[in-house]
C-alpha cells in the first residue's frame, strides 16, 4: 500500500475539484464557460505544484513544461498594452518559455527541499497571486475565479497529502510522521520562511494595485456603456439643398 498519495492521485482529485468548482462558478455565479473550463484546467494542473519539491520526475517534468508553455500565453495581452510589435512579442515570449523551462527546472532541482516550503499554504497564495498577476482580463470577477481555482487546486494536493498520513488500524486511526508537513505556514528553515512571506509580501501588493486598477477601469467600461444606451448615435446624414 502506498504511503503517500502518486501522481495519479493528486492528479485526479485536483482534476475533479476543478470540474466542481467550474460547473459551480457557472451555475452559480454566471461565469463565461470558457473561463470556467480555463480554471478547471488550472485548478487540475495546479494539483501537482506542491511536488515541484521532489525532485526529477513526472510532477516536476510535466508542472514546468505546462506553465512554460502556458504563462507566456497568458502575459501575451500585458505585453502588447506596451505597444511591441509582433518580433518584439515572439522574442519576450521564447525568452519567458526559456527562462521557466530551464531557470526554473535548475533551482527546483538545487534549492527545493522534499516537503519543505512548497508544501504549504503561502506557496497557495504565491501560485494564486502569479495567475492572478498573468491573467489580464476585463472582467475582475474572471481574474479572481482564475486565481482562486489555482489556489485550490494547490490545497487538494495538500489535504491529500495529509489525509494519507493517517492510517486507519484495528485500534484507531494511527498518525503518521509525516502529518502536519504539507498543510502548515511555516517550515524548518528560517531563510525559506522568509524568502516565501516576501514573495507573498510583493506578489500580494502587485496584485492589490492591479486589482485596483481593472475595477476602476470596468466601472469606467460600464458607465461608457451605459451613456451609449441612454443617447444611442444616429448616422449622420449630408443635407441636400434645391435649387
Amino acid at each position: 500500500m502506498r504511503t503517500v498519495p502518486g501522481f495519479r492521485e493528486h492528479i485526479t482529485g485536483s482534476t475533479i475539484v476543478g470540474v466542481g468548482y467550474g460547473a459551480a462558478a457557472w451555475y452559480v455565479g454566471e461565469i463565461p464557460p470558457l473561463t470556467c473550463l480555463l480554471g478547471t484546467g488550472l485548478c487540475s494542473v495546479a494539483g501537482m505544484l506542491p511536488d515541484l519539491d521532489s525532485g526529477p520526475g513526472i510532477p516536476m517534468r510535466e508542472s514546468v513544461a505546462f506553465a512554460a508553455a502556458v504563462i507566456p500565453v497568458m502575459l501575451l495581452p500585458r505585453l502588447e498594452q506596451f505597444g511591441l510589435p509582433t518580433e518584439a512579442l515572439i522574442i519576450a515570449c521564447g525568452a519567458i518559455y526559456l527562462l521557466i523551462r530551464f531557470g526554473v527546472t535548475y533551482l527546483l532541482k538545487n534549492f527545493s527541499v522534499h516537503r519543505g516550503m512548497f508544501h504549504s499554504v503561502p506557496s497557495a497564495a504565491i501560485a494564486g497571486l502569479t495567475a492572478f498577476l498573468a491573467f489580464a482580463a476585463e472582467d475582475p470577477l474572471h481574474r479572481y475565479f482564475v486565481a482562486s481555482a489555482v489556489v485550490l487546486g494547490f490545497l487538494t494536493h495538500l489535504i491529500l497529502d495529509e489525509i494519507w498520513s493517517v492510517k486507519l488500524g484495528m485500534f484507531g486511526p494511527k498518525v503518521k510522521k509525516s502529518f502536519g508537513t504539507a498543510v502548515k505556514f511555516l517550515g524548518n528553515e528560517a531563510w525559506a520562511n522568509i524568502v516565501t512571506y516576501l514573495l507573498v509580501i510583493v506578489l500580494g501588493a502587485l496584485a492589490a494595485n492591479d486589482a485596483a486598477i481593472t475595477e476602476k477601469l470596468a466601472v469606467v467600461r460600464q458607465q461608457v456603456e451605459q451613456a451609449a444606451r441612454q443617447y444611442p448615435s444616429y448616422p449622420v446624414t449630408t443635407p441636400v439643398y434645391r435649387r
